[in-house]
């Protein structure tokens, strides 16, 4: 589709400066942008390269300015980014309807706006709503209930008795409401604790790729309004996130552990069960969590502990090799006066 500078400033609430009325064609980085398409910038570095290429315009945050571009300021130009990249690039449209290869099963309702693709499977008593899309090799178990504008992408599994809200996407491969992990020590042998929980998924949610959510073992997991999870991520059972949380790649939950909203737990990091992490409570790369941690509290290291002190330990640890050094000197330099003459 094409746009002017000036409807696309209208769309990020920008102002043009120069030609208004040029056309823009697509949006792509400074290094492979072309005529008519337009660029982005937030930094000098990435300005300059901007204006050297051959886009039309660049959508810039900051008081640069340009002889020979359209420049679209803004007052953030990542945010107008993320609100211009839907106008040039929109989502596939898959058409309504049932693919002959899929199973459905009987007392499942399926909305006529709706789309099942090839091999799908889906349950009795399932509801799959309004414009709702299984795009193949999708499993949905009996009894769940999936809202409206909801994508699962191949092969995303969904257990018994999930609930999907609205505007939901589930990338390829993961498994929703798989069991709980849960074992108990009799006779010699661990004896598996039936998990007959479900899963809760609200509004608005995003889960990448390889994700495993695992259904409470009594209760709900539960992934609050507006949460982002990254791909590799595993949540056991019982665990609660709150609202609009960012969960980054290959982190791991234990089980009933609550996350706060607008939290944000950095990669690789563990978090133990049975904790109680606040709202607005930002968790560093690799940590490992297993206290409770307080309202807006930042933690890093292994164990996690605030930030600050952890960065102190990290530093400390970098001095032990010359602490060593000069500790063995100074042991020395002990010997040395012990074998002194008194006197």
């Amino acid at each position: 589709m094409n746009f002017t500078a000036d409807q696309i400033a209208v769309q990020v609430r920008g102002e043009v400066f120069g030609d208004g009325s040029v056309q823009l064609t697509g949006f792509a980085c400074a290094a492979e942008a072309h005529a008519g398409d337009l660029a982005f910038a937030e930094s000098e570095a990435h300005f300059a390269a901007a204006e050297h290429s051959r886009a039309s315009a660049i959508l810039v945050t900051g008081p640069f300015q340009s002889a020979t571009k359209v420049l679209i300021r803004v007052p953030n130009a990542r945010v107008a980014m993320a609100r211009v990249l839907p106008l040039f690039f929109p989502p596939e449209h898959l058409p309504a309807g049932i693919d002959p290869s899929a199973v459905v099963a009987d007392f499942a309702q399926i909305d006529p706006t709706a789309h099942v693709g090839p091999h799908c499977v889906v349950g009795a008593r399932v509801r799959l709503g309004a414009r709702s899309v299984l795009t193949g090799g999708n499993h949905i178990a009996h009894d769940c209930q999936i809202g409206e504008d909801v994508c699962l992408f191949p092969n995303v599994v969904v257990y018994a008795q999930t609930q999907i809200g609205n505007r939901v996407s589930i990338h390829a491969g993961s498994v929703i409401g798989s069991d709980g992990y849960g074992y108990v020590f009799d006779e010699g042998r661990h004896r598996k604790l039936l998990q007959l929980g479900h899963v809760v998924i609200h509004d608005d949610v995003e889960i990448g790729a390889n994700v495993a959510i695992d259904r409470g073992a009594l209760g709900a997991t539960v992934i609050g309004q507006g949460t982002k999870i990254d791909n590799l991520v595993h949540l056991a059972h019982n665990v609660v996130l709150g609202q609009h949380c960012l969960i980054l790649g290959q982190v791991g939950f234990a089980g009933s552990t609550h996350l706060g909203d607008y939290s944000v737990v950095a990669s690789q990091s563990g978090i133990a069960g049975h904790l109680e992490i606040g709202r607005q409570v930002t968790v560093g790369a690799k940590s490992g969590v297993m206290r409770n941690i307080p309202d807006g509290g930042k933690v890093l290291g292994i164990p996690a502990a605030p930030d600050r002190q952890a960065k102190r330990q990290m530093i400390a640890v970098q001095q032990l090799p010359e602490l060593i050094h000069r500790v063995r000197e100074l042991e020395r330099e002990v010997e040395r006066l012990k074998v002194l003459p008194a006197g």
